[in-house]
């Protein structure tokens, strides 16, 4: 038996007792050491995420230690060797993974959500799903999925050094975007109503930083493209307003990429599709390329990089980390359990 964090139904989170997994010929079992907490496990402890049963144990933005490896798996993951999870599953028939996207298979099972998580000592891996690294100390091996998925965001938006992009959310992922539109060198403006993220957000690559909605920040947008709109909006918040508002700021001949999914119906002026002539993306999760992306840009960054943890906690106290993020959610960046 070993300790795991477990969301037992909606608002309950117990530390528990779980049995090992069995190892098959191509599965690695991982020594966890850091697990990040997700915006989607707070939202499967608050009962809003429709994909989850319960119990469930969360966790998929996980840093490890080999311990075994099975008969079958090759001999560059061997045990004692650092490694993050690739958290996604893939069939390998659908349309998504015969064009090459695993990461959006259609059937796709990500770790914490539709199966049990890595909050727990010890997981079971099938060796696929591991990426090794010697580089970046372990706890932040546990910031590269969350940063991957803004990375992919901006993969998705064709992101240059020509562009003027405007990243709705200073999440995580929102974060991850405006990371790497920074580094493609586009000029980023990063919106969020918490002024308090500006230095983290700047600290990202955002050269502008607005708390600003509505009107106030269609007229500051106006002001700081000359008229022209921005070439790219990232949204990374997934309500109906920042929907709306993507279509609105971006200018003629632009790019939306939405990461974020509204929860409730939204409403556009669609003549802007059209009158625009705009590019309309959806992004889901991350290719193993924004993975090794991070990576180097997290080695890059270097120190830096701590200032994306809000707070580390260990794995007897972790019970007590979704509860603690639901009633100061404007007080969370990022929540890691160090086991």
């Amino acid at each position: 038996m070993m300790k795991a964090v477990s969301i037992e139904a909606i608002g309950k989170v117990a530390l528990t007792d779980v049995a090992a997994q069995e190892m098959g010929p191509d599965d690695v079992r991982i020594k966890v050491r850091y697990v990040g907490l997700c915006g989607s496990d707070l939202n499967t402890f608050r009962g809003r995420n429709p994909l989850v049963s319960f119990p469930r144990i969360p966790g998929h933005e996980v840093a490890g230690t080999v311990l075994e490896t099975g008969v079958g798996v090759g001999t560059e993951i061997k045990p004692g060797i650092s490694v993050i999870l690739w958290p996604y599953s893939a069939c390998g028939t659908c349309k998504s993974c015969q064009a090459g996207r695993a990461y959006a298979c259609r059937y796709n099972q990500t770790l914490g959500v539709q199966r049990d998580g890595a909050l727990r000592e010890e997981i079971v891996v099938p060796a696929s799903a591991v990426i090794t690294n010697d580089t970046l100390l372990p706890r932040r091996m546990a910031l590269v999925e969350p940063l991957s998925v803004g990375f992919h965001a901006a993969r998705r938006g064709s992101v240059s050094k020509n562009d003027t992009v405007l990243v709705f959310g200073c999440g995580m992922i929102g974060l991850g975007a405006v990371f790497a539109a920074a580094r493609a060198g586009a000029r980023v403006i990063a919106v969020d109503p918490i002024a308090a993220k500006e230095a983290v957000a700047r600290t990202c690559g955002a050269g502008e930083f607005l708390s600003l909605t509505g009107e106030n920040l269609a007229r500051e947008i106006e002001s700081l493209t000359d008229g022209h709109g921005v070439d790219l909006v990232i949204e990374a918040v997934g309500i109906p307003e920042t929907f709306v508002a993507a279509i609105d700021l971006v200018g003629f001949c632009g790019r939306v990429v939405y990461v974020g999914y509204s929860k409730a119906p939204v409403t556009y002026e669609t003549k802007l599709f059209n009158l625009k002539e705009l590019d309309i993306f959806g992004s889901r999760n991350a290719s193993r390329q924004d993975f090794h992306d991070v990576i180097a840009a997290l080695e890059e960054f270097g120190d830096k990089a701590d200032a994306l943890i809000t707070r580390e906690i260990p794995l007897q106290e972790a019970a007590g980390a979704l509860p603690y993020w639901d009633q100061n959610p404007q007080d969370v960046l990022k929540l890691v359990v160090a086991l």
